[in-house]
């Protein structure tokens, strides 16, 4: 099944994502411009919620891209003015199963090369953990970021209580979880969310004039540069921390 959420497309030259995956009915549309991998979510009628399969499928092409030496760098960006709204609630109230592996968040941190998650519209609950775990984020004007986790009743396990902190601070992380209120683009750059703002049209262009500067590096003194941003052990734990409180979280609502 998880062959079925991917669409592999040739590159059409548009700079707008909506026209990257202009008639695709499959989830997840994959293409490559010079040495960018651009993946696309595509499931608009759900704000690109991922069901089951999507996550299998996204951990698949990014080890394919991982593995690809003609890849440099990689865009991950949502169709249809919204970036992402983590899980499909609906599949997994209606069909309980275990956790995917690897899950989103855990996919794009074990990626081995540069990822720009490019947020248009609404990035939301593990949508939000999975932008948080690419290496920065580039967001349209009319982006919104908001965890819904205690308002839906998911308890967070792609990294959140890890990464969201990491990102903003403690104090805006709690306001952020504690209200489940969104915050607009503005504010998300104010507060070290994301690294720029830009027009929407100019979103996906200005994320792959990005990309074509991280081309133009040595890619092993990259890799190397980049190891030592990591977090190491103390992020380790806090991950290890959250998956340990989610899963006491679902034992106790069974």
């Amino acid at each position: 099944m998880t062959e079925l959420c991917v669409a592999h497309v040739d590159d059409n030259g548009a700079g707008d994502v909506d026209l990257l995956v202009a008639g695709q009915s499959s989830p997840i549309v994959v293409l490559t411009r010079n040495k960018t991998r651009i993946v696309v979510l595509n499931r608009s009628e759900a704000r690109n919620a991922m069901t089951r399969d999507m996550r299998r499928a996204l951990a698949a092409v990014l080890a394919d891209a991982d593995a690809n030496d003609d890849v440099d760098a990689l865009i991950l960006a949502g169709a249809a003015g919204a970036f992402c709204a983590g899980v499909d609630i609906k599949e997994s109230r209606a069909r309980p199963a275990p956790m995917v592996r690897p899950h989103p968040g855990e996919a794009l941190r074990a990626f081995g090369k540069p990822v720009i998650a490019a947020v248009d519209g609404p990035c939301v609950t593990g949508g939000l953990e999975i932008a948080l775990s690419c290496d920065f984020i580039i967001a349209s004007e009319r982006a919104t970021f908001a965890d819904t986790h205690a308002r839906v009743g998911l308890f967070p396990a792609w990294g959140m209580t890890a990464l969201l902190p990491r990102a903003i601070g403690v104090r805006r992380a709690r306001q952020m979880m504690l209200t489940a209120s969104p915050i607009d683009a503005g504010t998300a750059l104010q507060w070290g969310l994301v690294n720029e703002v830009v027009e929407p049209p100019a979103l996906l262009t200005r994320c792959l004039a990005l990309c074509t500067a991280i081309s133009a590096v040595d890619r092993r003194l990259l890799t190397r540069e980049m190891a030592l941003l990591d977090e190491g052990e103390a992020m380790e734990s806090a991950i290890a921390a959250e998956e340990a409180a989610a899963a006491r979280w679902r034992a106790e609502k069974t």
